[in-house]
């Protein structure tokens, strides 16, 4: 009997095929290569349509390559057709939302699941901390009243920052953290920022507390090999920083009327990339080679292969430099991030 063939692309109908493509996804996924996790990926679903372990692998690599859009609608895609673990993936879709910064999706979301009393006992609490943290965030407060049930230094065992190693678990103490006065815990939130150990993101999202109850002293901050000190109410909001550096305006004028959607996705990533480097300017060249490595990088996922000079051409970057940021930015990209 022939064999049905097809280019590498394209699906071969062999038995038990879907579980193959499944399997060699989620091995690029753990390799980092996302474009062609991607690619297997949705040829596997293509092909099992209903497989939550095939959708979970799917939004992995849209969200690490910087589609969070796309992961979005993968999990959306999962919800609307109840496929895997429903709290779990609620859980997984909230994350995406953060990174968005969709947080009237996520207190719309989450005031649905409680009135539907969809919410088990044991998750109650993560999910009322992660409402009130959106509805801080939503409203945008900056102030915060005093809570007198912190009125003393809390015990040392009380607050271990170091403890938390799982991103989305960093993500649940900053937001517990940032619904009341942090200055109790000052001593040990100093000592994770200072520290040379601790992950950035979390470290990041501990500034912007500061910075939102305006804490008025120096911080001595230690990220990503650089250490020096800031006033956090004196820091810039995130996204004046991202919008200072000039790099989204040289993109938005390159490419946002002719593809906007790349310019989205592109835009994600640097939101991403500064997100992790906040407060310290960029420590690797100037605008225009960060934009020239981001776009290259966009491209790359879509399964481009036009080389890293002809961009830094297109943005007048010198090459050299937009070696260096791409080679900064893959360090970056080895630094895991909330999803799920």
């Amino acid at each position: 009997m022939k064999k049905q063939e097809s280019n590498k692309d394209n699906v071969i109908l062999f038995p038990g095929l879907e579980k193959r493509l499944l399997e060699k996804g989620l091995d690029y996924l753990k390799q980092k290569k996302y474009r062609d996790a991607i690619q297997y990926l949705e040829q596997a679903l293509e092909h099992d349509p209903e497989n939550s372990d095939v959708f979970v692998g799917l939004a992995l690599a849209n969200y690490e390559a910087g589609n969070a859009l796309q992961a979005k609608e993968v999990v959306a895609k999962m919800l609307r057709g109840g496929l895997g673990d429903y709290i779990q993936v609620i859980d997984m879709y909230l994350m995406i939302l953060v990174q968005l910064n969709e947080y009237k999706e996520i207190v719309t979301t989450i005031e649905a699941l409680l009135e539907e009393r969809e919410i088990p006992a044991e998750k109650h609490e993560h999910f009322i901390t992660m409402l009130e943290f959106a509805k801080r965030m939503q409203n945008g407060e900056t102030k915060m009243e005093p809570f007198d049930s912190f009125e003393e230094e809390p015990e040392e065992e009380e607050l271990n920052l170091f403890e938390y190693k799982n991103p989305n678990d960093q993500v649940m103490v900053a937001a517990s953290l940032a619904k009341v006065n942090i200055r109790p815990y000052i001593t040990k939130v100093r000592e994770y920022i200072a520290s040379e150990e601790g992950h950035p993101f979390l470290k990041t999202m501990l500034l912007n507390i500061l910075k939102e109850q305006e804490y008025t002293e120096d911080i001595p901050v230690h990220k990503l090999g650089w250490a020096a000190s800031f006033r956090p109410d004196k820091l810039p909001e995130l996204k004046d920083y991202i919008e200072t550096s000039g790099v989204i305006q040289l993109l938005s004028d390159e490419i946002e009327s002719d593809d906007p959607v790349l310019f989205e996705n592109v835009q994600r990533l640097i939101e991403r990339y500064f997100f992790l480097v906040y407060p310290f300017e960029l420590p690797v060249g100037k605008a225009a080679s960060w934009a020239a490595t981001c776009h290259y990088i966009a491209n790359e996922y879509y399964g481009f292969e036009d080389p890293l000079e002809s961009f830094a051409e297109i943005y007048n970057s010198p090459v050299e430099e937009t070696v260096h940021v791409l080679d900064f930015i893959r360090k970056l990209e080895e630094i895991s991030y909330p999803i799920i």
